[in-house]
């Protein structure tokens, strides 16, 4: 795993034995045991870690009007009961939200205002809910629907 993984070093000394990994791959996902030996003592611990995967198609930046899905996926083990997609155009504010029963969202015709925080939540059988955020780039001119625009001589057009 390396160079993804990292151990702080001066934290060993105050008993911090914490792994870094950046970034996590969806292949990170498992057990993962930790073993510290202080002359004859050993003392061990057991950390799962989950991961929760959003992949787009196209990928990031989508282009304006093309066909957008996006799937969200995870390594819990429990059966998927629904998944919600949360968009967030301001920050405080959701303004739209889709719940399926499968992970993938489609956009027909995405639009500008469909950039922006999006978090995909997926809820399990044994009641366990596991969310990711990401930030949706579109690609494209966010201008009048008219195009033609007036200005007055020695003002100024935008």
């Amino acid at each position: 795993m390396k160079p993804r993984v990292s151990l702080q070093d001066s934290a060993l000394r105050n008993g911090n034995f914490s792994l870094s990994i950046a970034p996590v791959r969806s292949e990170d996902a498992g057990l993962y045991e930790a073993q510290v030996k202080y002359k004859t003592e050993v003392h061990s611990c057991h950390v799962e870690l989950g991961v929760i995967t959003v992949t787009l198609s196209p990928p990031n930046p989508v282009i304006k009007s093309e066909l957008l899905l996006m799937s969200c996926n995870s390594s819990h083990r429990a059966s998927l009961v629904e998944t919600c997609w949360f968009h967030k155009e301001h920050l405080g504010s959701t303004s739209r939200t889709f719940c399926s029963l499968s992970g993938t969202l489609s956009i027909l015709h995405p639009a500008m205002s469909d950039a922006g925080s999006w978090c995909c939540q997926l809820r399990y059988s044994d009641k366990e809910i596991i969310s990711a955020a990401f930030n949706l780039q579109i690609l494209g001119f966010d201008g009048p629907t008219n195009p033609v625009v007036y200005a007055a001589a020695g003002s100024a057009a935008d």
